[in-house]
Parts: C-alpha cells; sequence; structure tokens
C-alpha cells in the first residue's frame, strides 16, 4: 500500500490518522507542492491522478484519490477500528461533520486558491488571512454547536469513540493555528483537538513528524 502525500496536506493528513487508526503498514510517497514547480503538476503523477492533488492511495494497484473516498473505501476494505458509527442515523451525522471540515472549509483556504487569490487577484497577505479567518469562523462556529451537542465532552466530535469527523478535524485545527485563527471562541473543538493530539494515531500523522517535513 502506498500512499502519495505532503506533510503539510491537511487532506493527505486525514488519511495518514485514518491509516495509523486501522494499524495499516503503507509506504509514504511524497510529493513537494512547491518543489520545481510543483511535483504534483509533473505528467508522471497526472498518470496517477489525472487532478494532479494529493492524497492518492494505491492499494496493490486499486488507485483512489479524495481523501473522504479513501476513508469510506479503508472503512469498507479493513473493517477493524471502524471510523463510522454502526447505526445509519449515526453514520449519516458523522459523515456531516466530515464533510463540513472537508467539503465547506477547507476547499475555500488550500493552496492553489490561496496561490490563485495572490498571484491572479493580486491580494495581498492581509487580505488572505482575513480570507482564511473568515471561512474557518463560519465552518467552526457551526462545528462548535455540532460537537457540543454530539461529543464526548473533550475528547471527540461525535459518540464515545474515534470517528471519521476526528480524523477531518486534528488537521484543520492544525492550518487554522499556522493562520493565527483565534480558538477560543470553540473550546469544544479545541479540548477535542488536544485530546485527540496526544493519541499516537495522530501524533504520528502530524506534518512535522513526516519524512519530507522540511
Amino acid at each position: 500500500m502506498k500512499l502519495y502525500t505532503y506533510y503539510r496536506s491537511s487532506a493527505a493528513y486525514r488519511v495518514r490518522i485514518a491509516l495509523n487508526l486501522k494499524g495499516l503498514d503503507y509506504e509514504s510517497v511524497p510529493k513537494h507542492f512547491l518543489r520545481d514547480g510543483g511535483e504534483h503538476r509533473k505528467p508522471e503523477f497526472l498518470e496517477v491522478n489525472p487532478q494532479g492533488l494529493i492524497p492518492v492511495l494505491d492499494d496493490g494497484g486499486v488507485i483512489i484519490s479524495q481523501s473522504l473516498a479513501i476513508i469510506e473505501y479503508l472503512e469498507e476494505t479493513r473493517p477493524g477500528a471502524p471510523l463510522l458509527p454502526s447505526a445509519p442515523a449515526e453514520r449519516a451525522q458523522v459523515r456531516a461533520m466530515a464533510q463540513l471540515i472537508a467539503c465547506d472549509i477547507h476547499p475555500l483556504n488550500n493552496l492553489r486558491v490561496l496561490q490563485y487569490l495572490k498571484t491572479e487577484l493580486k491580494q495581498d497577505d492581509v487580505s488572505l488571512s482575513l480570507w482564511y479567518q473568515h471561512w474557518i469562523a463560519e465552518g467552526f462556529t457551526a462545528l462548535e454547536k455540532l460537537v457540543q451537542r454530539h461529543g464526548k465532552p473533550g475528547k471527540t466530535c461525535y459518540g464515545q469513540q474515534v470517528t471519521m469527523a476526528d480524523v477531518c478535524l486534528v488537521p484543520q485545527v492544525y492550518n487554522a493555528r499556522r493562520f493565527n485563527v483565534d480558538l477560543a471562541p470553540y473550546p469544544a473543538l479545541s479540548a477535542a483537538t488536544q485530546h485527540l493530539e496526544s493519541l499516537p494515531a495522530f501524533a504520528q500523522a502530524a506534518p512535522e513528524n513526516q519524512p519530507d517535513a522540511v
């Protein structure tokens, strides 16, 4: 099993956490986003993923892109240490929380969007920070209420066990810290993240612990 990854990609970070939680060994294949014009844009990688995005999982020749699709694939093929509850309604709630992060917050703030705002729309660094912080606040305000409603206080986003929602939360909070987002308005998210980051599966997946970290 190979994971095409980049140490600072929050989407790849999610998959690394999921692989660790499930106790799965994999080979890390880094693709640097900035070096040499972006290694993820090279023809050889576009043969693997025509979108040119990270992460991509190669499971013995089965090639899957998109972090949530990869995590769902791992759930179905390696059901040990489940990341979704058993009841359909609860599974839907966890998926909704994960998608709030992966589909609503993250796409507006990923590197290619920020680069477009800077290079094509001529936005300065202050404007980029305001953009980033605005969309984090929009998503985290809603997610804070959901975690207060459904999570185990100071532990998880939903229920008693670690789920896909937690796998998505930690990388997004990590990015929020990088952009100096004030996390004081989100005590439930902060407390859950602090606990989750202490777990080995999360700590081992952290950007600074990756072989391509620079």
